[in-house]
């Protein structure tokens, strides 16, 4: 690599020859403070906080769009650089909603740390107000102009990494908003509901549509069994909003944290995930042998089945018609659970703790609704469980042991990486393999469908059959896959999406992380390491041979695929409106 020499206040470094002044300002370990910056995501210098002084240059420039180059001398502290960076941000300030008390992000607003950070004592500018109405119309994201900076860092993560496109700048000046076309809600035009943009918004422009309120309520109505279940995602996030380290399994502090709140039961939704690869496996071999519609695509991500129903609705009928997970689980409950337990199904209240704002969404779809109630009641994120816990006055570090509850407390290592892009394919693969070959398989790491390649491929021999696989994590990879397919270009038996880059880990009701951390490290693969370890911690590692899941066939759906499977762990989907493609 080409290396160029530098010096950054005094300091004289060698950098590669394409890094940014910001970036080559990160290697010598020089903080400039940025707004608007997202690596690789939004680098268009559109905020100007991380303005510097340039050796021989008239204006002050933008360090995260600056090439460096031979000789060039950079002045990241200078008078006139902390005098602008000062007015840029008195000036964002001054048409801002600044309640922060009771916003959301209080307390992890790149906003309020911008303004500590630069010793912001007084607005020295009042900017014009324009008040604009909230769109909270949305089952799941909730979007409050007043309080946006115009970063951009949302409209590129929509636009360019998610290819939805349902959101940019429009108007001019002190009415320039973020928005759909035409000041329309998020509700009326083709969003997935997925929160990528929640994740990257630097303030509480946009956050999830909360429900913790409903919670409370039904966890106070003595005639609800109030019971939960949370994703494998959850557990290896959590405890970031407790200050714990990236990727930090929390699985015994929150189910103990859980029972805190008052739930009579806390199950975990991993268990469901087998029941899952149990009924999609068996579907896969179906759709093999007897000349079904292939590929078979997983339907477990709600972002990605609501985009494949707005912009590839050609692709419905290769939809897996299992329930995702979560909601398999809901109609188990309030099918199986209540038999066994006694309980009258209109009683019991599921939840369910997701890292995901699109399954607020799918809770909602009238045809999810198997026993003649919704699978499940509320889903609340990651983070709302975390303002839950907070609100309970509960310490989240200081909690007994505690396990998943009985009649259906255990589950595999292949149900735990559902939480990782390539854990659906990679736990499927695991029974499959084992079903064609009639034995079983010690080697069940299929390491090819791991990491955050953007669009992954794996050809698996077992039982004398060749399954041709697909993985694609991100809805912008997933257009790019699905248009390969129906280019001809790529045939394959079974597909992948999920529509969060990185899987469930980087769901869009996660933790948020600040543009400092999320550019830096990658907290997709932080996560999915923890996945991957609890994984190999677990006895059993295949759904096939976990006993719940076996006992659940053995007593009440009698095989994979069977009327009464079908009656409570599928579902169809159709299409939506035609938009035209972005």
């Amino acid at each position: 690599m080409e290396m160029v020499n530098i010096t950054i206040d005094t300091r004289k470094i060698q950098v590669p020859k394409n890094y940014t002044v910001l970036e080559a300002a990160k290697y010598a370990n020089i903080d400039i403070p940025t707004l608007c910056f997202l690596k690789d995501i939004n680098e268009i210098g559109a905020c100007r906080m991380c303005v510097v002084e340039i050796k021989g240059s008239r204006s002050l420039q933008a360090a995260c769009v600056y090439p460096v180059s031979e000789g060039l001398e950079i002045y990241t502290q200078t008078p006139a650089v902390r005098e602008a960076r000062k007015v840029t941000l008195e000036l964002i300030l001054s048409n801002h909603d600044r309640k922060c008390l009771t916003c959301v992000r209080s307390r992890n607003c790149e906003l309020q740390k911008l303004a500590e950070d630069l010793n912001i004592k007084d607005i020295r500018f009042e900017g014009e107000t324009y008040k604009q109405p909230i769109d909270d119309f949305s089952p799941s994201i909730v979007r409050d102009p007043n309080k946006c900076v115009l970063c951009r860092r949302c409209v590129s993560m929509c636009k360019n990494v998610q290819g939805v496109a349902v959101i940019d700048t429009m108007e001019r000046g002190f009415k320039t908003i973020v928005s759909p076309a035409f000041h329309k809600s998020l509700d009326e035009v083709p969003c997935t509901m997925c929160g990528q943009c929640i994740n990257v918004c630097p303030v509480g422009a946009l956050r999830e549509k909360d429900d913790t309120d409903k919670v409370w309520e039904a966890l106070a109505n003595k005639d609800l069994h109030v019971v939960v279940q949370t994703a494998p995602a959850v557990r290896v996030a959590l405890g970031e909003e407790f200050g714990m380290p990236i990727g930090t399994r929390v699985t015994s502090n929150m189910i103990a944290a859980l029972r805190r709140l008052g739930f009579r039961k806390v199950f975990d939704t991993d268990t469901a995930a087998d029941l899952t690869i149990m009924e999609e496996g068996h579907e896969l071999l179906e759709r093999i042998k007897n000349g079904g519609k292939l590929p078979l695509i997983t339907s477990c991500s709600p972002g990605w089945i609501k985009f494949c129903e707005h912009y590839y609705p050609e692709f419905l009928d290769n939809l897996s018609t299992c329930k995702s997970p979560h909601e398999m689980f809901g109609a188990v409950l309030k099918s199986y659970y209540a038999e066994k337990m006694g309980i009258d199904p209109s009683k019991i209240f599921v939840v369910s703790i997701m890292p995901c704002t699109a399954k607020k969404f799918e809770a909602q779809r009238p045809e999810l609704s198997s026993t003649g109630y919704p699978d499940v009641d509320v889903v609340l994120t990651t983070r709302e469980l975390a303002r839950m816990i907070r609100e309970a006055g509960i310490d989240f570090t200081e909690l007994p042991e505690r396990h998943f509850d009985d009649p259906m407390g255990e589950a595999s290592g292949a149900g735990v990486i559902f939480g990782a892009t390539g854990g659906v394919m990679e736990a499927a693969l695991r029974t499959v393999a084992e079903i064609l070959e009639g034995k079983s398989i010690d080697n069940i790491e299929y390491t090819q469908v791991r990491g955050v390649e953007g669009i992954k491929e794996a050809t698996v021999e077992a039982g004398g059959m060749k399954i041709k696989a697909a993985v694609a994590h991100g809805l912008g990879n997933a257009r790019k896959l699905l248009d390969r397919i129906k280019a001809g270009e790529a045939e394959y038996h079974f597909v992948e999406i999920m529509a969060c880059p990185g899987g469930c880990v980087n769901g869009g009701g996660q933790p948020i992380q600040p543009s400092k951390v999320r550019s830096w490290i990658d907290i997709r693969a932080e996560r999915a390491k923890a996945i991957y370890e609890e994984d190999r911690s677990l006895p059993i590692r295949k759904s096939h041979e976990n006993p719940k899941v076996q006992m659940l066939y053995r007593e009440y759906f009698g095989e994979p695929g069977s009327h009464k499977a079908h009656e409570l762990l599928h579902t169809k989907y159709t299409p939506r409106e035609n938009y035209p493609e972005k």
